[in-house]
């Protein structure tokens, strides 16, 4: 019961929330640190109530160590969220972090000195050259969409910068869980905590984004004002849009973590990335968003070095297998 409530929670809260992002961005580009900030102020207080006690629980991992990881983790969703201002579509940026998982196997290689398997070393191969395929075609339509030469190298140099943000942002993460698993072998698992401490700590660091964030809460407060249905009240688009997002994205978290602590970290990444498929693909169809045969080709990749990756294949022929002897049994 809690691992299929946990599941559709996942589904529904991620989902949701690449809509709600979506429609933000496309409104306005720029609104990347203050849907951060909304995130961060959401989940903080949430943890503040209901993890910490107001306070009077103390951490089991030192603050020293959580102030290395909030770090971290502040660089990785502003540069996440900020990389939307420089042309890059959705669907391209969800590809792009769809490589977390092989950024972290090639750091564990650098860092940690971990040896793996044949199949793990083909996974990297695969997700960096689905990645390569996706990132080249939208590259082509971001040279071809602009009108004169000029116009067209400016907005590739634009692009451009914001690849090299999404790929830095990847490779932080990498290292973010790196050192969030060496901490979890000294200290114990302390997800919930880990959750409160990294959206807490960074809310000072937003004071150097505040005017960015004032700015766009003046033309969200200048959006088309409609009627919330349930509660009867009248609120600007944008800030509807805000809300919900903020709220699915809790949704989407508290899935993930009931789902860390009902099954194993294989099936929690099988849910992960067919939660990213299917909100790829909602993306590409609701939103209509530029996707050509190499787009879906580079996707396909992606997703089947991430699954090959995951050894899905050996478990689900581990499983048929078993069965296969427990229905001999019976005969």
């Amino acid at each position: 019961m809690g691992t299929a409530f946990a599941v559709v929670l996942v589904f529904v809260g991620c989902c949701s929330n690449v809509v709600y992002l979506e429609l933000l961005v496309r409104q306005f580009p720029g609104c990347g640190n203050i849907v951060t900030f909304a995130q961060f102020v959401f989940i903080a207080l949430e943890g503040f109530i209901f993890e910490t006690k107001f306070g009077r629980k103390k951490p089991a991992i030192p603050v020293s160590n959580y102030f290395i990881m909030v770090t971290m983790f502040f660089t990785v969703s502003v540069i996440n969220n900020y990389a939307l201002n420089f042309n890059i579509a959705m669907p391209l940026h969800m590809i792009f972090r769809s490589g977390s998982l092989i950024a972290n196997m090639i750091l564990g290689i650098i860092i940690l000195k971990k040896r793996y398997s044949a199949s793990k070393y083909l996974s990297i191969v695969l997700v960096s050259t689905g990645i390569f395929i996706c990132t080249i075609m939208s590259a082509k339509q971001v040279v071809s969409s602009d009108g004169s030469e000029e116009q067209g190298f400016y907005a590739f140099m634009h692009w451009l910068i914001g690849i090299a943000m999404l790929t830095f942002a990847l490779l932080m993460s990498a290292r973010m869980g790196i050192f969030q698993e060496t901490l979890y072998k000294q200290y114990g698992k302390h997800s919930k905590e880990a959750l409160f401490y990294n959206h807490c700590l960074p809310l000072p660091g937003f004071l150097l984004l505040a005017t960015d964030i004032y700015n766009h809460c003046i033309l969200f407060n200048q959006s088309t004002p409609v009627l919330v249905p349930v509660v009867g009240l009248t609120m600007p688009t944008m800030w509807l849009y805000l809300l919900v997002n903020v709220v699915t994205q809790y949704v989407c978290i508290r899935g993930v973590f009931i789902l860390t602590t009902e099954c194993t970290s294989l099936t929690v990444t099988l849910v992960v990335t067919l939660r990213k498929f299917i909100s790829l693909i909602f993306s590409i169809l609701y939103f209509q968003n530029p996707f050509t045969a190499w787009h879906w080709v580079g996707t396909a990749v992606v997703f089947i070095g991430t699954l090959l990756y995951t050894e899905v294949w050996s478990s689900v022929q581990a499983a048929l297998r078993g069965a296969g002897v427990k229905e001999r049994k019976a005969e």
